[in-house]
């Protein structure tokens, strides 16, 4: 596409963001630890009263799970109960497609004797399943948490009547940790905005003061602030000063410990400031980055690049690339694919890693891309879309500032929300401002200058 149809593409989005009206994210308190623990539970019985259709749906009589305390499976953590801190002795569930009249369709044991296979015997002789699907798949993290001496115990103890229906269906894991309550999206939106306030206030002059604050400083003020709130993080808080050509690496060899995944750097004004960052409460995580301006100590909170709001621009575009490309059904991989390629014909270049969200931070679902699998990312990449989750759409978009004379990644991520099985729309909102650190004035003139 020549340049100039770019920038008609680009012209067109930034009519949509000057339409859209300026949030002022605010905190968002959260109630007593026991009306979390009843919010916590009515969501779980919602979600477990799930499970027979997706049994049906997968063509699986039954699932069974067995862990011991602290070697819990992946999905006991979508099952327990809100005050469940581990799995208690041998914690045995066992779920059921059907059941006959007078038996029940779930059931859990707790016994830390043989005895608790006598009482498994019972109730598979009751319901005759035909198919019994563990979680053992050697790919997927959500479908696999079954550890193999507890494999090797069932196996043994039910004998090999029951042992010969095993079967691996991953997708019954899977689409049950991916499948969130419709009742969550209230609470999720409050933790998604006190996200977005805890990033305002740490890209600020109260917390920035150009030439004396380093990146490690505002990772740790984040850390200190998330913890007053009583909400705690999914991983250590990342914020870079974004430079050309700037990629991802790999991970460094060794055992050594950092405060983050870049060095530490101070911070001085003209610098453009990424944040990557996420909180848990509720038993949810978002996953949020943004971008901010540091205003030179001789300019004004005008002064940000025109070439740096262009690029916020373009990765804006890029973010509803993906979204009108995030189809139900389709595979990762082809998701990928398909925006790829819309990118490139809109003359845009980038990279695209979008994962599902909630139980947990890189939660399950299929992959959108990673960072190092632009081309597709094996066996996860294959998973279906499913509906009813929580997806963060992360990537960057490349983009040559004439102020800088170079060219600079720019990164977002936002959390989305199946819509009544129509679209995905932003949780809260997407960044289509910069934020501006301006210290000039004693910490009263930051704003957030309109893309």
């Amino acid at each position: 596409m020549i340049i100039s149809n770019v920038f008609a593409v680009l012209s067109s989005a930034l009519t949509i963001v000057a339409a859209s009206p300026q949030l002022q994210p605010s905190y968002q308190g959260l109630p007593s630890l026991r009306e979390q623990a009843d919010i916590q539970n009515a969501w779980r019985t919602e979600r477990v009263a799930n499970i027979p259709s997706i049994l049906r749906k997968h063509g699986v009589d039954a699932w069974l799970m067995t862990q011991r305390e602290y070697a819990e499976d992946t999905a006991f953590w979508s099952i327990k109960c809100a005050t469940d801190f581990s799995a208690r002795r041998r914690t045995v569930h066992l779920f059921f497609a059907d059941a006959a009249e007078g038996l029940q369709t779930a059931y859990k044991f707790v016994d830390n004797t043989l005895g608790v296979f006598d009482d498994l015997r019972d109730v598979l002789d009751q319901h005759q399943p035909k198919t019994i699907a563990l979680n053992v798949d050697p790919a997927i993290a959500f479908a696999g948490g079954l550890h193999v001496g507890l494999f090797a115990e069932i196996d043994e103890q039910l004998g090999l009547r029951w042992s010969e229906r095993f079967v691996s269906v991953p997708l019954v894991a899977v689409e049950y940790v991916a499948t969130l309550p419709s009742s969550q999206l209230t609470w999720y939106r409050r933790l998604q905005e006190t996200t977005w306030a805890l990033i305002g206030e740490a890209f600020s002059s109260s917390v920035i003061t150009p030439g004396v604050t380093t990146t490690t400083d505002v990772e740790w003020w984040l850390r200190e602030k998330v913890q007053s709130l009583n909400h705690s993080t999914w991983f250590q808080p990342d914020v870079t000063i974004v430079t050309a050509n700037e990629e991802f690496g790999p991970i460094p060899p060794g055992i050594q410990c950092t405060d983050g995944g870049a060095p530490t750097k101070v911070i001085h004004g003209g610098d453009m400031l990424h944040v990557d960052f996420g909180v848990t409460a509720l038993g949810l995580n978002t996953d949020t980055q943004h971008l901010a301006y540091v205003v030179r100590s001789d300019g004004t909170s005008s002064d940000v690049p025109k070439g740096m709001l262009e690029g916020l621009e373009k990765v804006n575009r890029l973010q509803d690339i993906v979204r009108h490309n995030m189809i139900i059904g389709k595979t990762g991989n082809e998701i990928l694919n398909a925006s790829l390629t819309q990118m490139r014909s809109e003359g845009l270049e980038g990279k695209i890693y979008c994962h599902a969200i909630g139980d947990w931070g890189h939660s399950a679902g299929t992959l959108i891309g990673m960072t190092n699998l632009q081309d597709g990312v094996p066996v996860l990449g294959d998973l279906p879309l499913l509906e009813q989750t929580y997806y963060s759409v992360e990537l960057y978009a490349e983009h040559f500032v004439p102020e800088r004379n170079e060219t600079l990644n720019f990164y977002q991520e936002e959390d989305v929300f199946w819509v009544d099985g129509d679209r995905w729309e932003w949780v809260y909102g997407r960044q289509d401002n910069f934020l501006v650190i301006d210290s000039s004035n004693g910490g009263e003139g930051d704003l957030v200058v309109q893309a």
